[in-house]
């Protein structure tokens, strides 16, 4: 099997030939066409002397949160960080739980466990997303919040989630880092709980050139203590009302994220042209299980994550033929060293099956239809031997 690198490591050369090597994202085709603007951008930032919490920030804030419908966008230093500021927020801390996908980064459930509280672990339902029926269940005098992750692009069922905490002081929060842009029922991702999450690492939808985050919320109370507490808990220099920290998106990276921002919805588009390609070429092929969409979804495909038993046997066949692909996740977030002996295995049996079939497949903005198809066939050559 061909030796497996996180997506930061992924190679970023000029984009291959069918017949050549095909990487997993190639994050230089995006960036090449916003080049000039992205250049501009840092030489304005760098001439302005203002790097931290300034101009550039404050309009990337103000258009996001239009993008996404929100009142507020508070952009702070990642997405994990996006995540504990709003439990900590919300006051949710030791003693606390917090109902969250069993299949998700490990950036979730770590915000959980950052704040103290305990993150309640379910096994993922329909579009790899979380099941109502089991969420419902889950609930208990010390559930807080549920978390609720829009996996691979994918949103969740809000409505059935809504009805489960009806009439209950429980918070719906939103893990947007792989949904930029996608719709439930109309509604842009983010705007729908009570806050939501996002991150702009480099492989997002919406990527920054480093590390950044951003908090979306209506809610007024929340949006100003989220304020102060990514700032050393002070919204005035040198005046510090509560205990806060340092996360806080820097202006050069507000303003790469400025120039690419109006280009998000293009390069969604982008990503679901590829995911219907690769549904046409790959549906009657044996031996593998298609991503499906839900009616009420317009989801953006952050991740194409087809499932197959003999996963590795695939694998090790696309890379033979120069096809670079990935696997979210490999291991079971309650299996990780950092949480292993906290949660019962075999409740979750059913997932780490899953995590022994799903393979990401590569889908980003530029991808060619000629690689897609040269793709595909390597699948089906694969299937039919």
């Amino acid at each position: 099997m061909t030796k497996m690198t996180t997506t930061a490591n992924m190679r970023i050369s000029p984009k291959p030939s069918a017949a050549g090597e095909i990487p997993f994202l190639d994050l230089k085709l995006q960036h090449d066409a916003v080049a000039g603007k992205l250049q501009a951008a840092s030489t304005r930032v760098m001439n302005s002397g203002w790097y931290i919490l300034g101009p550039e920030l404050e309009i990337f804030e103000k258009a996001f949160a239009e993008y996404i419908g929100t009142k507020y966008c508070i952009g702070v230093g990642n997405g994990l960080e996006a995540l504990a500021l709003i439990l900590k927020g919300l006051g949710i801390c030791t003693g606390d739980e917090v109902i969250v996908s069993a299949h998700t980064a490990i950036a979730t459930w770590l915000a959980i466990t950052q704040v103290g509280a305990t993150p309640v672990p379910i096994v993922p339902g329909a579009y790899y997303n979380l099941d109502a029926g089991l969420v419902k269940k889950a609930v208990t005098q010390r559930t807080k919040a549920i978390l609720a992750v829009h996996l691979y692009g994918h949103p969740v069922d809000m409505d059935e989630l809504q009805s489960i905490v009806q009439g209950k002081n429980i918070h719906i929060i939103e893990d947007v880092a792989q949904a930029h842009g996608a719709l439930y029922k109309g509604k842009k991702t983010g705007g729908m709980g009570i806050a939501g999450g996002f991150s702009f690492y480099p492989t997002k939808n919406l990527g920054a050139l480093g590390d950044g985050g951003a908090v979306t919320t209506n809610d007024d109370a929340l949006a100003q203590k989220i304020r102060k507490l990514r700032n050393y808990g002070s919204d005035k220099k040198y005046q510090h009302d509560i205990q806060g920290i340092n996360s806080r998106l820097d202006e050069l990276q507000a303003a790469y994220l400025s120039v690419k921002l109006p280009m998000l919805d293009k390069w969604n588009k982008d990503r679901k042209d590829i995911a219907a390609l690769y549904k046409k070429q790959l549906r009657d092929c044996s031996h593998i299980t298609l991503p499906e969409t839900a009616p009420w979804a317009d989801a953006v495909w952050h991740q194409f994550v087809i499932r197959c038993k003999q996963r590795d046997s695939l694998q090790a066949h696309l890379a033979k033929d120069g096809i670079q692909t990935l696997i979210h996740y490999p291991v079971a977030n309650h299996l990780q060293g950092a949480y292993k002996g906290q949660y019962d295995s075999k409740s979750y049996t059913s997932y780490e099956l899953l995590t022994k079939e799903v393979l990401s497949l590569p889908i980003y903005p530029g991808l060619d239809t000629a690689d897609v198809e040269y793709i595909c066939d390597s699948i089906k050559a694969w299937s039919r031997a």
